[in-house]
Protein backbone atom coordinates (compact mmCIF):
# COMPACT_ATOMS: atom_id res chain seq x y z
CA UNK A 1 0.00 0.00 0.00
CA UNK A 2 1.35 3.66 -0.78
CA UNK A 3 1.77 6.03 1.82
CA UNK A 4 -0.99 8.24 0.99
CA UNK A 5 -3.25 4.69 0.36
CA UNK A 6 -1.91 3.61 4.01
CA UNK A 7 -3.32 7.09 5.80
CA UNK A 8 -6.46 7.03 4.08
CA UNK A 9 -6.66 3.66 5.97
CA UNK A 10 -5.28 4.89 9.16
CA UNK A 11 -7.82 8.33 8.93
CA UNK A 12 -10.51 5.91 8.07
CA UNK A 13 -10.07 3.17 11.41
CA UNK A 14 -8.96 6.23 13.73
CA UNK A 15 -10.61 8.94 12.16
CA UNK A 16 -10.05 13.25 12.28
CA UNK A 17 -11.54 15.51 14.09
CA UNK A 18 -13.90 13.77 17.01
CA UNK A 19 -11.80 10.70 17.09
CA UNK A 20 -8.37 12.44 16.72
CA UNK A 21 -7.88 14.15 20.07
CA UNK A 22 -9.07 10.57 22.11
CA UNK A 23 -6.84 8.81 20.54
CA UNK A 24 -3.60 10.83 20.75
CA UNK A 25 -4.56 11.65 25.22
CA UNK A 26 -4.64 7.77 25.43
CA UNK A 27 -1.33 7.49 23.73
CA UNK A 28 0.69 6.53 26.51
CA UNK A 29 4.25 9.24 27.30
CA UNK A 30 7.24 7.75 26.11
CA UNK A 31 9.40 10.80 27.82
CA UNK A 32 11.96 11.03 30.56
CA UNK A 33 10.47 12.19 33.19
CA UNK A 34 11.22 12.55 36.97
CA UNK A 35 14.69 12.24 35.93
CA UNK A 36 15.57 14.30 39.74
CA UNK A 37 14.51 10.72 41.63
CA UNK A 38 17.15 7.86 40.46
CA UNK A 39 15.21 5.55 38.71
CA UNK A 40 15.36 1.65 40.81
CA UNK A 41 14.57 -1.79 38.61
CA UNK A 42 14.03 -5.16 39.25
CA UNK A 43 14.34 -8.26 37.03
CA UNK A 44 13.53 -11.56 38.21
CA UNK A 45 14.82 -14.15 36.02
CA UNK A 46 13.54 -17.47 36.25
CA UNK A 47 14.93 -21.13 35.12
CA UNK A 48 13.33 -24.67 36.07
CA UNK A 49 14.08 -27.99 37.69
CA UNK A 50 16.67 -27.06 40.53
CA UNK A 51 19.99 -27.04 40.31
CA UNK A 52 23.16 -29.26 41.01
CA UNK A 53 24.60 -28.27 44.46
CA UNK A 54 28.41 -29.02 43.88
CA UNK A 55 28.76 -27.21 40.73
CA UNK A 56 26.62 -24.27 41.98
CA UNK A 57 26.98 -23.08 45.67
CA UNK A 58 30.48 -21.21 46.68
CA UNK A 59 32.48 -23.53 48.38
CA UNK A 60 33.55 -19.98 50.19
CA UNK A 61 30.85 -17.51 51.73
CA UNK A 62 32.16 -13.64 52.46
CA UNK A 63 33.81 -11.28 49.80
CA UNK A 64 36.25 -14.31 48.68
CA UNK A 65 33.89 -16.62 47.52
CA UNK A 66 34.47 -18.53 44.36
CA UNK A 67 32.34 -19.40 41.02
CA UNK A 68 31.62 -22.87 40.00
CA UNK A 69 31.30 -23.83 37.05
CA UNK A 70 27.49 -22.87 36.56
CA UNK A 71 28.19 -19.65 37.74
CA UNK A 72 31.29 -18.81 35.87
CA UNK A 73 29.52 -16.81 33.64
CA UNK A 74 29.21 -14.32 36.10
CA UNK A 75 33.06 -13.61 36.66
CA UNK A 76 33.32 -10.44 34.72
CA UNK A 77 30.52 -9.24 37.60
CA UNK A 78 31.34 -10.89 40.52
CA UNK A 79 31.96 -7.75 42.68
CA UNK A 80 28.44 -6.92 41.44
CA UNK A 81 26.36 -10.50 42.69
CA UNK A 82 25.18 -11.64 45.81
CA UNK A 83 25.13 -15.67 46.28
CA UNK A 84 22.42 -16.32 49.07
CA UNK A 85 22.30 -19.75 50.49
CA UNK A 86 19.70 -21.00 52.80
CA UNK A 87 17.00 -19.62 52.02
CA UNK A 88 13.94 -21.92 51.82
CA UNK A 89 10.34 -22.02 50.54
CA UNK A 90 9.03 -22.67 53.78
CA UNK A 91 5.34 -22.70 52.22
CA UNK A 92 3.46 -25.80 52.60
CA UNK A 93 -0.35 -26.94 51.82
CA UNK A 94 -2.13 -28.02 48.26
CA UNK A 95 0.15 -28.86 45.39
CA UNK A 96 3.43 -31.25 45.04
CA UNK A 97 6.67 -29.42 45.09
CA UNK A 98 6.99 -28.08 41.60
CA UNK A 99 3.55 -26.36 41.81
CA UNK A 100 3.83 -24.48 45.21
CA UNK A 101 7.62 -24.15 43.88
CA UNK A 102 6.94 -21.74 41.20
CA UNK A 103 3.47 -20.76 42.36
CA UNK A 104 4.80 -19.86 46.26
CA UNK A 105 8.62 -18.40 44.56
CA UNK A 106 7.03 -15.09 44.32
CA UNK A 107 4.03 -14.53 45.93
CA UNK A 108 5.24 -16.28 49.47
CA UNK A 109 1.66 -17.96 50.07
CA UNK A 110 -0.55 -20.99 49.66
CA UNK A 111 -1.67 -22.54 46.58
CA UNK A 112 -5.69 -22.50 46.62
CA UNK A 113 -6.84 -26.04 46.52
CA UNK A 114 -7.74 -26.93 43.33
CA UNK A 115 -8.25 -29.61 40.39
CA UNK A 116 -4.95 -29.69 38.92
CA UNK A 117 -3.04 -32.95 39.87
CA UNK A 118 0.90 -32.76 40.02
CA UNK A 119 2.73 -35.91 40.24
CA UNK A 120 2.29 -36.33 44.09
CA UNK A 121 0.16 -34.74 47.10
CA UNK A 122 -2.90 -33.40 46.47
CA UNK A 123 -3.99 -31.44 43.96
CA UNK A 124 -4.05 -27.76 43.64
CA UNK A 125 -4.91 -24.27 41.90
CA UNK A 126 -3.72 -21.16 41.69
CA UNK A 127 -1.62 -19.16 43.94
CA UNK A 128 -3.66 -17.31 46.92
CA UNK A 129 -1.79 -14.13 46.51
CA UNK A 130 0.25 -11.15 44.40
CA UNK A 131 3.78 -11.88 43.56
CA UNK A 132 6.24 -9.42 45.25
CA UNK A 133 6.56 -8.08 41.46
CA UNK A 134 3.34 -6.93 41.54
CA UNK A 135 3.34 -5.77 44.58
CA UNK A 136 5.97 -3.41 44.01
CA UNK A 137 4.43 -2.77 40.43
CA UNK A 138 1.60 -1.12 42.13
CA UNK A 139 3.60 0.37 44.57
CA UNK A 140 5.59 2.61 42.09
CA UNK A 141 2.28 3.23 39.62
CA UNK A 142 0.94 4.96 42.59
CA UNK A 143 3.53 7.87 42.55
CA UNK A 144 3.89 10.04 39.68
CA UNK A 145 7.11 10.56 40.12
CA UNK A 146 8.03 6.57 39.77
CA UNK A 147 5.04 6.02 37.29
CA UNK A 148 5.97 4.21 34.27
CA UNK A 149 4.04 3.20 30.76
CA UNK A 150 3.76 -0.52 31.81
CA UNK A 151 4.15 -0.66 35.34
CA UNK A 152 5.65 -3.98 34.84
CA UNK A 153 6.43 -6.47 31.72
CA UNK A 154 5.96 -10.25 31.84
CA UNK A 155 8.93 -12.01 29.12
CA UNK A 156 8.91 -15.64 28.81
CA UNK A 157 11.75 -17.58 26.58
CA UNK A 158 9.11 -20.98 25.14
CA UNK A 159 6.88 -20.85 28.27
CA UNK A 160 3.68 -23.01 27.33
CA UNK A 161 0.24 -21.34 26.21
CA UNK A 162 -1.28 -23.50 28.44
CA UNK A 163 -2.40 -22.12 31.26
CA UNK A 164 -1.97 -24.22 34.75
CA UNK A 165 0.29 -24.18 37.86
CA UNK A 166 2.90 -25.59 36.42
CA UNK A 167 3.34 -22.37 34.26
CA UNK A 168 2.86 -19.27 35.77
CA UNK A 169 4.70 -17.31 38.73
CA UNK A 170 3.29 -13.88 38.53
CA UNK A 171 -0.20 -13.17 39.98
CA UNK A 172 -2.06 -9.67 39.87
CA UNK A 173 -3.52 -11.22 42.75
CA UNK A 174 -5.21 -14.61 44.12
CA UNK A 175 -6.14 -16.59 41.42
CA UNK A 176 -5.27 -13.87 39.06
CA UNK A 177 -2.14 -15.64 36.94
CA UNK A 178 -0.65 -13.49 34.93
CA UNK A 179 0.64 -15.05 31.33
CA UNK A 180 4.33 -14.07 30.01
CA UNK A 181 4.58 -12.77 26.48
CA UNK A 182 6.85 -15.62 24.73
CA UNK A 183 7.08 -14.42 21.33
CA UNK A 184 9.21 -11.33 21.22
CA UNK A 185 7.34 -9.50 17.90
CA UNK A 186 4.04 -9.64 20.17
CA UNK A 187 6.46 -7.96 22.46
CA UNK A 188 7.82 -5.47 20.25
CA UNK A 189 4.31 -4.45 18.76
CA UNK A 190 3.14 -3.66 22.69
CA UNK A 191 6.12 -1.75 23.19
CA UNK A 192 6.43 -0.16 19.79
CA UNK A 193 3.16 -0.47 17.68
CA UNK A 194 1.94 2.72 18.89
CA UNK A 195 5.44 4.53 18.08
CA UNK A 196 4.98 3.45 14.66
CA UNK A 197 1.03 4.71 14.98
CA UNK A 198 2.35 8.51 15.92
CA UNK A 199 4.78 8.22 13.38
CA UNK A 200 2.32 7.94 10.47
CA UNK A 201 -0.03 10.55 12.79
CA UNK A 202 2.71 12.88 12.52
CA UNK A 203 2.83 12.38 8.67
CA UNK A 204 -0.95 12.54 8.80
CA UNK A 205 -0.75 15.88 10.58
CA UNK A 206 1.86 17.80 7.97
CA UNK A 207 -0.05 17.15 5.31
CA UNK A 208 -3.58 18.30 7.18
CA UNK A 209 -2.09 21.53 8.57
CA UNK A 210 -0.94 22.19 4.90
CA UNK A 211 -4.13 21.66 3.45
CA UNK A 212 -6.01 24.23 6.31
CA UNK A 213 -3.43 26.80 5.23
CA UNK A 214 -4.47 26.83 1.38
CA UNK A 215 -7.98 25.96 2.39
CA UNK A 216 -7.89 29.36 4.64
CA UNK A 217 -7.59 31.70 1.43
CA UNK A 218 -10.61 30.41 -0.15
CA UNK A 219 -13.47 30.56 2.38
CA UNK A 220 -15.03 33.07 4.74
CA UNK A 221 -13.80 34.96 7.63
CA UNK A 222 -16.53 32.50 9.55
CA UNK A 223 -15.31 29.52 7.99
CA UNK A 224 -11.33 31.15 8.68
CA UNK A 225 -12.27 31.09 12.77
CA UNK A 226 -13.46 27.35 12.14
CA UNK A 227 -10.26 26.35 10.25
CA UNK A 228 -8.54 28.46 12.78
CA UNK A 229 -9.70 25.71 15.61
CA UNK A 230 -8.60 23.13 13.53
CA UNK A 231 -5.67 24.44 13.09
CA UNK A 232 -4.74 24.91 16.99
CA UNK A 233 -6.17 21.47 17.18
CA UNK A 234 -3.54 20.44 14.97
CA UNK A 235 -0.82 22.35 16.90
CA UNK A 236 -2.26 21.30 19.94
CA UNK A 237 -1.47 17.54 18.43
CA UNK A 238 1.96 17.97 16.96
CA UNK A 239 3.13 19.27 20.17
CA UNK A 240 1.84 16.25 22.37
CA UNK A 241 3.55 14.03 19.71
CA UNK A 242 7.19 16.30 20.36
CA UNK A 243 6.32 15.63 24.28
CA UNK A 244 5.71 12.04 24.00
CA UNK A 245 8.23 10.97 21.36
CA UNK A 246 11.20 12.35 22.66
CA UNK A 247 12.96 9.28 24.23
CA UNK A 248 11.66 6.75 21.62
CA UNK A 249 14.97 6.42 20.30
CA UNK A 250 15.95 3.91 17.60
CA UNK A 251 13.60 1.45 17.66
CA UNK A 252 15.12 -1.95 17.79
CA UNK A 253 14.90 -4.43 14.57
CA UNK A 254 14.52 -7.78 15.19
CA UNK A 255 15.48 -10.67 13.23
CA UNK A 256 12.55 -12.00 10.91
CA UNK A 257 10.52 -15.05 11.39
CA UNK A 258 12.49 -16.58 14.77
CA UNK A 259 9.39 -19.39 15.14
CA UNK A 260 8.68 -19.82 18.80
CA UNK A 261 10.23 -23.28 18.95
CA UNK A 262 13.09 -25.47 20.87
CA UNK A 263 15.85 -25.24 18.63
CA UNK A 264 15.65 -21.39 18.77
CA UNK A 265 15.79 -20.64 22.19
CA UNK A 266 18.94 -19.06 22.56
CA UNK A 267 17.90 -16.78 19.54
CA UNK A 268 14.60 -16.04 21.77
CA UNK A 269 16.17 -15.16 24.58
CA UNK A 270 18.71 -12.97 23.49
CA UNK A 271 15.68 -10.89 21.64
CA UNK A 272 13.56 -11.23 24.60
CA UNK A 273 16.79 -9.75 26.63
CA UNK A 274 17.25 -6.91 23.93
CA UNK A 275 13.88 -5.64 24.29
CA UNK A 276 13.92 -5.99 28.18
CA UNK A 277 16.75 -3.47 28.38
CA UNK A 278 15.27 -0.95 25.16
CA UNK A 279 11.88 -1.22 27.75
CA UNK A 280 14.36 0.25 30.79
CA UNK A 281 16.22 2.65 28.57
CA UNK A 282 13.10 4.24 27.31
CA UNK A 283 11.77 4.29 30.85
CA UNK A 284 8.46 1.73 29.71
CA UNK A 285 8.72 -0.09 33.20
CA UNK A 286 10.91 -0.51 36.38
CA UNK A 287 9.47 -3.56 37.30
CA UNK A 288 10.52 -7.07 34.88
CA UNK A 289 10.13 -10.58 34.66
CA UNK A 290 12.23 -13.16 32.26
CA UNK A 291 10.50 -16.77 32.33
CA UNK A 292 12.40 -19.40 30.71
CA UNK A 293 10.54 -22.64 29.82
CA UNK A 294 8.43 -23.48 33.21
CA UNK A 295 8.21 -25.73 36.39
CA UNK A 296 8.93 -29.06 35.06
CA UNK A 297 10.41 -27.32 31.61
CA UNK A 298 11.23 -30.12 29.19
CA UNK A 299 13.22 -28.15 27.15
CA UNK A 300 16.12 -30.56 25.20
CA UNK A 301 19.34 -28.08 24.98
CA UNK A 302 20.93 -29.61 21.77
CA UNK A 303 22.99 -26.79 21.16
CA UNK A 304 25.19 -28.13 24.51
CA UNK A 305 24.79 -31.73 23.31
CA UNK A 306 21.88 -32.67 25.79
CA UNK A 307 19.05 -34.56 23.91
CA UNK A 308 17.20 -35.25 26.86
CA UNK A 309 14.53 -33.24 28.48
CA UNK A 310 15.34 -30.88 30.86
CA UNK A 311 13.04 -32.41 33.58
CA UNK A 312 13.94 -35.48 32.68
CA UNK A 313 17.69 -35.02 33.42
CA UNK A 314 16.84 -33.56 36.31
CA UNK A 315 15.56 -36.64 38.29
CA UNK A 316 18.88 -38.42 37.78
CA UNK A 317 20.75 -39.88 40.60
CA UNK A 318 23.97 -37.78 41.79
CA UNK A 319 25.82 -40.58 41.30
CA UNK A 320 24.92 -40.61 37.10
CA UNK A 321 27.68 -38.11 36.31
CA UNK A 322 27.30 -38.02 32.54
CA UNK A 323 23.59 -36.25 34.12
CA UNK A 324 25.31 -34.37 36.01
CA UNK A 325 27.56 -33.10 33.80
CA UNK A 326 24.71 -32.36 31.36
CA UNK A 327 22.63 -30.41 34.52
CA UNK A 328 25.10 -28.74 35.17
CA UNK A 329 25.59 -27.43 31.34
CA UNK A 330 21.88 -26.08 31.61
CA UNK A 331 22.28 -24.24 34.22
CA UNK A 332 25.65 -22.43 33.17
CA UNK A 333 23.88 -21.78 29.98
CA UNK A 334 21.30 -20.17 31.95
CA UNK A 335 23.94 -18.35 33.53
CA UNK A 336 25.36 -17.09 30.19
CA UNK A 337 21.92 -15.32 29.90
CA UNK A 338 22.40 -13.93 32.92
CA UNK A 339 25.51 -12.60 32.03
CA UNK A 340 24.27 -11.73 28.81
CA UNK A 341 21.63 -9.77 30.57
CA UNK A 342 23.69 -7.94 33.06
CA UNK A 343 26.51 -6.98 29.88
CA UNK A 344 23.84 -5.17 28.34
CA UNK A 345 22.53 -3.42 31.09
CA UNK A 346 25.84 -2.47 32.13
CA UNK A 347 27.07 -1.05 28.51
CA UNK A 348 24.34 0.97 28.99
CA UNK A 349 24.33 4.39 30.19
CA UNK A 350 21.66 5.25 32.33
CA UNK A 351 19.97 8.06 30.40
CA UNK A 352 19.72 11.56 32.23
CA UNK A 353 21.72 10.26 34.98
CA UNK A 354 25.30 8.41 36.26
CA UNK A 355 26.49 5.16 35.64
CA UNK A 356 24.77 2.61 33.82
CA UNK A 357 21.45 0.64 33.58
CA UNK A 358 23.47 -2.43 35.54
CA UNK A 359 24.26 0.21 38.28
CA UNK A 360 20.04 0.87 38.98
CA UNK A 361 19.09 -2.43 38.61
CA UNK A 362 18.87 -5.54 40.24
CA UNK A 363 18.38 -8.79 38.71
CA UNK A 364 17.29 -12.14 40.59
CA UNK A 365 17.93 -15.49 39.29
CA UNK A 366 15.78 -17.84 40.63
CA UNK A 367 14.75 -21.48 40.32
CA UNK A 368 11.19 -23.68 41.57
CA UNK A 369 13.41 -25.72 43.25
CA UNK A 370 16.47 -26.56 45.41
CA UNK A 371 18.00 -29.47 43.61
CA UNK A 372 15.54 -31.74 40.78
CA UNK A 373 16.05 -35.19 41.75
CA UNK A 374 14.96 -34.29 45.60
CA UNK A 375 12.55 -31.92 44.66
CA UNK A 376 13.32 -30.17 48.04
CA UNK A 377 12.24 -26.47 48.21
CA UNK A 378 15.19 -25.77 50.56
CA UNK A 379 18.16 -23.75 49.17
CA UNK A 380 16.32 -22.14 46.30
CA UNK A 381 18.60 -20.91 44.33
CA UNK A 382 19.04 -17.15 44.36
CA UNK A 383 21.54 -15.04 42.81
CA UNK A 384 21.11 -11.29 42.72
CA UNK A 385 23.64 -8.96 40.23
CA UNK A 386 23.57 -5.29 40.09
CA UNK A 387 23.15 -2.87 42.46
CA UNK A 388 19.94 -1.22 41.85
CA UNK A 389 18.57 -1.97 45.45
CA UNK A 390 21.69 -1.02 47.19
CA UNK A 391 22.43 -4.27 48.63
CA UNK A 392 25.92 -4.58 49.67
CA UNK A 393 27.29 -6.53 46.60
CA UNK A 394 30.06 -9.02 45.93
CA UNK A 395 29.67 -11.34 48.65
CA UNK A 396 28.19 -15.55 49.00
CA UNK A 397 26.22 -15.69 52.33
CA UNK A 398 25.05 -18.75 53.93
CA UNK A 399 21.50 -18.45 55.93
CA UNK A 400 20.02 -20.47 58.76
CA UNK A 401 17.50 -21.96 56.47
CA UNK A 402 15.28 -19.21 56.23
CA UNK A 403 11.55 -18.15 54.52
CA UNK A 404 11.91 -16.53 51.29
CA UNK A 405 9.28 -14.58 52.63
CA UNK A 406 11.86 -12.41 54.38
CA UNK A 407 13.74 -12.01 50.69
CA UNK A 408 10.75 -11.10 49.05
CA UNK A 409 10.23 -8.52 51.77
CA UNK A 410 13.91 -6.89 51.63
CA UNK A 411 13.17 -6.82 47.90
CA UNK A 412 10.11 -4.78 48.42
CA UNK A 413 12.38 -2.31 51.73
CA UNK A 414 15.11 -1.46 48.80
CA UNK A 415 12.84 0.45 46.85
CA UNK A 416 11.80 2.42 49.65
CA UNK A 417 8.64 0.29 50.17
CA UNK A 418 8.54 -0.67 53.80
CA UNK A 419 5.87 -3.61 54.18
CA UNK A 420 6.19 -5.43 57.39
CA UNK A 421 4.65 -8.98 55.89
CA UNK A 422 4.57 -10.33 52.55
CA UNK A 423 2.50 -13.67 52.23
CA UNK A 424 2.06 -16.19 54.93
CA UNK A 425 2.74 -13.77 57.60
CA UNK A 426 4.15 -16.55 59.87
CA UNK A 427 7.52 -16.36 57.90
CA UNK A 428 8.02 -12.70 58.62
CA UNK A 429 8.33 -12.82 61.86
CA UNK A 430 12.46 -12.41 61.70
CA UNK A 431 11.47 -8.87 59.13
CA UNK A 432 13.27 -8.63 55.93
CA UNK A 433 16.49 -10.33 55.53
CA UNK A 434 19.89 -8.01 56.05
CA UNK A 435 21.50 -7.62 52.75
CA UNK A 436 22.72 -4.04 52.76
Amino acid sequence: MSQSGSRREFLRQVGLSTALLPFISNLPSLGLANQQRRKQRLVVMFSPNGVVPKTFWPTVTGGEFDLKESLQPLEPFKDQTLILHGVCDRVRGDGDSHMRGIGCLLTGTELFPGNVQGGSDTPAGWASGLSIDQELRQFLQQDAATRTRFGSLELGVLVPERADTWTRMVYAGGNRPVAPLSDPYQVFQRMYGQVKNRELLASVLDDLRDELQQLRQQVSVEDRRLLEEHAELVRQVEQELAESGETVGEIPTLEPGVKTRNENMPRLSRMQIDLLVNSFLADMTRVATLQYTNSVGQAKMRWLGVEEGHHDLSHEADSNDAAQDKLTRINHWFCGELAYLCERLATTPEPGGPGSLLDNTTIVWTNELGQGNTHTLDNIPFVLVGRGLDFTMGRALKFPRVPHNRLLMSLAHGFGHRIEKFGNSDFCNAGPLSLS
